[in-house]
Parts: C-alpha cells; structure tokens; sequence
C-alpha cells in the first residue's frame, strides 16, 4: 500500500469507501457495482481508477468482464489501518447495510445459472413451434402443483388473474376499487359459471377481509398504483392467517414519466432493495426478490417479482380509520 498520506485523500470519499466496504469481501465487477450503488457505468470507473492507482483494490479478467477485490498486500500494519479505516466506515456510513444486502442479491443471480436456462427459454416459446408446448400447459400444469389454498388478489381489475387462480382455489377473494372493475369481473364469473370467487369493492389500503382469513395474498401489478404500497402489504399480513405467504408482481423501478398519467400509475416501479425493505417492515420473512422478465419493445418495463412468508409474530397494522 502506498502512503498513508495518499490513502486517507483516496478514502475520504464516501462512495469509495462504500465500494472498499463491497470489495472487503467478495470479487465484483462493475456492472455488479453500478446495480449495487445504484450509480452511473463512468462514475463507478473512475472510483476504482483512482483506488486501483493508490494500491487499494485490483482487478481480475474473466472473459469480457474485469472483477475487482481489496489488493492482496503483505504489509500488515498497512493492512490494519485499512481494516480499522473499513470497520469504521461500516459503521457510519449509512447505505452500508443497505449495500450488503444488494450485494447478496446480486451474487445469488451469479450463481442462478437456472434462471439463465429460463431465460432462454422465454426467448423462444411462443416464437418457435414445438407441438403440445405452450405458456397455456405450463400454467395448467404449475396450478395443479397448487395445494387449495383461500387466495386474496389485491387491486384485482376485472378479475381475470382471479378467475385463473380459481381452478385451484378453495376461494378466490379479488378487491377492487373501481366499481365498474367489480362489475365486469362479476360478470366475467358469472358468464364462465365460476362460483369459487368472490368480488369486494375496497381499497389495497384498507382490505374489506377479515383478520387472517386468507391463505395466500396475490398483487398482480398492482402494488404501484397504491398511494401507500406500506400500507397495503401491511393490510397483506393482516388479512393473512399463520403460515400464510405473498407474492408481488410489479414492475422494476424505472424513469419513464408518462406512465403516470397514460397508466395512472402512483409510482415508478421499485428495485428490489425497496421492495424488500416494505415486506420485512410490514411483517414479512423469507424475503426473495428477482427481475423475471423485460419487456422487447421502449421503454422496455421489467417485471419484479417477490415471495414472502408471514413472520410468525406479525399481526399485520390495520389501516386507520
């Protein structure tokens, strides 16, 4: 390690550290860094010029992709001062906890060579012909996996998630606040004779559902029109009974203005440290997230999704009156 003159000038910056902090214990690259810090690709580069020239970090070249750690060093009392430097930084910076948990969540996709499986299959089906194989079996096939379960579809529309769920449901419970969207999902059940749902004008913030009446809470694209998505996931853990679970489905957080007015949207999508955060306050464990698909077409929406658990202590905080 250089002086330590030259160090404490390159760590005095925040970010940096924040990035030695990442560094401490796992090799990253900088696309990895820049999902992490939620930075640009030329800020997050210039950063590790200036600690790979003070001696702090060095790279690693794998393929296209450069995966940068804390320089290995045998001058151990250099490497202590640096080690009590970072201890400290843990400590008062305050997106560092922050920053471990999207580290986590960005070296399980890493390792999730599954999910790129999936991935490439989402490419073709739908575009290459192979008899018997379509999303219509797929879905058929993952329902009867299904134990019966009471289901609640918050911010339902018309219902026609409900009215899927409903072939395996024990009851399907779908709110709404627009009346008219009660209207034609009644209508749509009636016309299928689907019996097992029930249509409720209410609001995601205020669920006309009783205390842990339900086994499992869908939002479908739903939670971003809420005016509080906090509020709404904690009614979520009320509404559920012990052992009950949630899925949300919504998009990742994203900058295109316009869907505020053309799709009434109340919010710009969430990362997935944001949603995570939400569920956990709201009562929830067993949090996971991912990004499980993006849109072809500008301005290219991607769609987050999230599974939690009940935490067994969680009684969920009812809406005030």
């Amino acid at each position: 390690m250089p002086s330590i003159i030259k160090t404490l000038k390159v760590v005095a910056d925040p970010n940096r550290l924040r990035i030695l902090l990442l560094l401490k214990g796992e090799e990253l690259s900088v696309a990895e860094l820049q999902e992490i810090l939620g930075m640009g690709q030329s800020t997050i580069s210039t950063h590790l010029s200036q600690l790979r020239q003070a001696e702090l970090v060095e790279d690693r070249r794998t393929g296209k992709s450069h995966f940068y750690r804390l320089s290995a060093s045998d001058a151990t009392e250099d490497d202590a001062i640096l080690g009590r430097l970072l201890s400290q930084a843990g400590k008062e910076i305050a997106e560092a906890a922050a920053d471990q948990a999207a580290m986590r969540r960005v070296l399980k996709k890493r390792q999730d060579k599954t999910r790129a499986f999936f991935d490439s299959v989402a490419g073709r089906l739908g575009k290459d012909y192979v008899p018997g194989k379509s999303w219509k079996s797929m879905t058929e096939a993952l329902l009867r996996l299904m134990p019966p379960l009471t289901i609640a579809d918050l911010g339902a529309g018309e219902g026609s998630f409900a009215l899927i769920l409903s072939q395996r449901a024990v009851r399907v419970i779908a709110v709404d606040s627009s009346a008219r969207m009660i209207e034609v999902g009644r209508e749509q059940a009636a016309r299928y004779g689907v019996k097992n749902v029930e249509y409720r004008l209410g609001d995601m913030e205020e669920v006309p559902i009783g205390a842990g009446e339900v086994d499992l809470v869908f939002f479908s694209q739903s939670l971003h029109h809420a005016l509080h998505p906090e509020r709404a996931l904690a009614e979520a853990a009320r509404i559920l009974g012990d052992g009950g679970r949630i899925v949300v489905l919504d998009l990742l957080k994203h900058r295109f203005e316009e869907a505020r007015e053309i799709y009434a949207d109340e919010w710009l999508g969430f990362s997935e440290a944001e949603l995570e955060s939400m569920l956990q306050n709201a009562g929830f464990a067993n949090v996971e997230t991912a990004v499980v698909d993006k849109d072809a077409e500008a301005p290219q929406f991607q769609t987050l999704l999230a599974i939690a658990d009940k935490a067994r202590s969680s009684r969920g905080i009812v809406s005030a009156q």
